[in-house]
């Protein structure tokens, strides 16, 4: 596939032949996941495009993947994500409890993907108004160095020009006529105030528009000399005075029960109110304090109700949900020996989610109906159908993943646009150490890691990783001391650092 065509292509307007062809880049094999999960990309495409009522109607496809550790399941989620663009979060089934014991509330994942999305809302409005950011944050930094100008601009002092009325006691007048009522008041003296006609000269420094002040006004030849060294960065040194935001702290604690992100969010609602915003003064370099204004204007520039709004829009329509080790909650082996609460507790907990219900957050409500889920497990020991039923029904596709030979850990060597050895290469380059592999030392790899798999617990594309630190542990500890170099990683040098590996299997077997 074209790289210009994609680039070019509008992330909702990708074909499923498209999105596949993107996954390639990034993880080897397992052809069907890949399919699966591009149809169900394309289907929430052509949904958004019908009328509202059978828009409505149709619920989103979600997919549950059986493989083991290390194929892929995890990274084929992410980079869905990624490309379509959408709020994703990867949660693991095993962090969450039925109601009432320890442990996370099932509903805080579409808690945590609300703030995904706002996050993601936020920082593309940002982006759109970084440069106005950017003008307003220096501008206000040539007020700090520029006193005359700031003084201008931010004097609140108002000249009182108008007769001064002045108390100076009570009065009381008795009526002619007998039996009126006596009248009491306020005795006030008018008067006109010195500087209505005379101003003293300190006056006039302070208010004639040709003193200093006027000096450093916009457009000012010192102001813009000042903007000039600014922008060429002759003055990032420099200290200035700054009054930071203090955002409050509160200590890490757990509750039994009950809902932490509710009463987090109560928490910094009531500590915002009694604080009421209050701002520290703060002295700090010119490039610090850019820094800090910008964040400033930047939060400014953007309507936060328009940030929730569209936040939450983005959510309940394209919102993905990577449920990992669903089949840890799963009651393989253990139904008949006694009530598993816990375990089939969460599943129960999580099945309105899934269905479709809606979650208050801080942010507002989130109608979890056109969410998509998937849900991701090894099941070596549980199986599918010990999921309780409903759950097994609102995962209605089922990709299972295949196992990685020697051949797919040759191909996660080198194809991948992140492959491992262009990773080290990359990181070994910046301590001038050159590294280059041969075809038969990465074969040699590919092969080593398939034996250690066959031999240990399998775990999958992972296994590399040991791999490749293990062979290049002492070349990554040496390189700062040898650079510049060049090594060369042949056969032999892989052979002589990874047979020990290989050979002390069944120990490390025992040892770990």
């Amino acid at each position: 596939m074209n790289d210009n065509v994609l680039e070019n292509t509008p992330k909702q307007e990708l074909t499923p032949r498209q999105i596949v062809a993107e996954l390639d880049k990034y993880i080897v094999g397992q052809k069907n996941a890949k399919r699966a999960v591009a149809i169900a990309l394309r289907n929430r495409t052509r949904r958004l495009k019908l009328e509202n009522d059978m828009r409505e109607d149709i619920a989103p496809k979600n997919i549950l993947m059986i493989g083991p550790t290390g194929v892929g399941k995890t990274e084929i989620a992410r980079r869905l994500a990624k490309l379509a663009g959408s709020p994703f979060i990867k949660v693991e089934a095993t962090k969450y409890t039925e109601v009432g014991y320890v442990g996370r509330d099932v509903e805080s994942m579409i808690r945590d993907l609300m703030a995904a999305g706002i996050l993601m809302v936020k920082q593309e409005m940002q982006e759109a108004v970084t440069v106005e950011a950017e003008k307003r944050a220096e501008e206000i930094l040539l007020d700090m160095l520029l006193p005359g100008s700031r003084k201008k601009r931010g004097s609140t002092q108002k000249e009182q020009s108008g007769p001064i009325v002045k108390p100076v006691g009570t009065f009381s007048l008795n009526p002619e006529t007998p039996g009126a009522p006596g009248i009491m008041g306020a005795a006030i003296q008018v008067g006109i105030p010195n500087n209505m006609f005379n101003h003293s000269q300190d006056d006039e420094e302070q208010f004639d528009t040709s003193s200093q002040e006027e000096k450093y006004r916009e457009n000012s030849p010192i102001r813009e000399k000042f903007r000039k060294m600014l922008r060429e960065g002759q003055m990032e040194a420099r200290m200035v005075e700054l009054l930071v935001k203090q955002t409050p702290q509160f200590p890490t604690f757990e509750m039994m029960g009950g809902n932490f992100e509710d009463l987090e969010s109560s928490l910094s609602g009531i500590a915002g109110m009694l604080g009421g915003g209050n701002k520290k003064k703060k002295e700090v370099t010119v490039a610090r304090a850019r820094e800090i204004l910008i964040a400033e204007e930047l939060e400014k520039l953007i309507d936060r109700d328009r940030v929730n709004d569209e936040a939450r829009q983005r959510v309940e329509q394209s919102g993905i949900v990577f449920i990992d080790e669903i089949d840890k909650i799963a009651s393989g082996g253990t139904r008949g020996n006694g009530p598993d609460v816990s375990r089939e507790g969460v599943q129960r907990d999580i099945l309105p989610i899934v269905e479709g219900a809606t979650v208050n957050t801080k942010w507002g409500p989130v109608n979890t109906e056109h969410i998509l889920f998937i849900a991701a497990g090894a099941f070596n020991v549980s199986k599918p159908s010990d999921l309780i039923p409903e759950l097994q029904g609102r995962f209605p596709l089922r990709v299972e993943l295949d196992f990685l030979g020697k051949d797919d850990f040759l191909r996660i060597l080198t194809e991948p646009k992140n492959a491992l050895t262009k990773q080290y290469v990359e990181l070994l380059g910046t301590e001038n150490v050159v590294i280059e592999f041969a075809d038969e030392a990465i074969n040699r790899i590919a092969e080593l890691a398939a034996e250690v798999n066959s031999r240990l617990e399998n775990i999958g594309a992972r296994r590399l990783h040991t791999i490749m630190e293990t062979l290049l542990e002492e070349l990554s500890f040496d390189a700062p001391d040898i650079a510049p170099a060049k090594i060369p990683i042949t056969v032999s040098y892989v052979n002589e650092k990874l047979n020990n590996l290989v050979m002390d299997q069944d120990l490390g077997r025992y040892i770990l």
